[in-house]
């Protein structure tokens, strides 16, 4: 997520600061640089659905972050690998931020729920955790999933990763720099998991 347009709760609002004073540090110095919004890494989140100790998705039941409908975005791994290397030599990207956000892929926890439901043919018992309680788990909880929860707070609680226009002043899309490539869509991403 873009460390500048992220509110995070500790521990993750920490590396988010980090983040942001190395961008300041690189712009004071006048060093050129593309930096990469890549978004939720979709093998962090999707193969487990963001279940709690869980290596697959769930086939019964699921926790469902806040009330599920703020919307996230997912980017498999070797998308953001083939963007990035794009960007690297593309003078539109420079002194910009290239914010993967492949549009099939903003999706809220509710709607990436339901595309796997569809799949198995199945509807899943939910429970939601409201963001208090969350927020109470997050500081309860032992690293690393006080770590996954408090990225997550942002993007799926508070759905902050697309809630802004991307303005040409700042930043680009890499779908629409890139229309040509073909990225990896969640109900794609699920399949190899039924």
């Amino acid at each position: 997520m873009d460390a500048d347009r992220i509110h995070a709760v500790e521990p993750a609002a920490s590396i988010f600061r980090i983040k942001a004073k190395i961008r300041r540090e690189i712009e004071a110095e006048g060093i050129p640089y593309t930096y990469i919004s890549s978004n939720a890494f979709a093998g962090h989140f999707l193969p487990n659905l963001m279940q709690e100790n869980a290596t697959v998705p769930p086939r019964d039941k699921v926790v469902i972050l806040g009330d599920g409908n703020p919307k996230g975005i997912f980017v498999q791994e070797d998308d953001i690998a083939t963007y990035t290397i794009k960007a690297a030599e593309d003078p539109r990207t420079l002194n910009k931020i290239l914010y993967i956000r492949p549009p099939s892929n903003v999706l809220s926890s509710n709607e990436v729920v339901s595309l796997w439901e569809r799949k198995i043919g199945k509807t899943l018992e939910k429970s939601y955790v409201p963001e208090e309680q969350l927020l109470n788990i997050i500081q309860e909880s032992p690293v690393p999933w006080n770590f996954f929860l408090s990225f997550a707070h942002p993007m799926f609680v508070k759905g902050e990763a697309p809630n802004f226009s991307i303005e040409a002043w700042f930043g680009v899309e890499a779908s629409e720099l890139y229309p040509e490539l073909k990225y990896t869509s969640v109900d794609e991403y699920l399949h190899q998991f039924v």
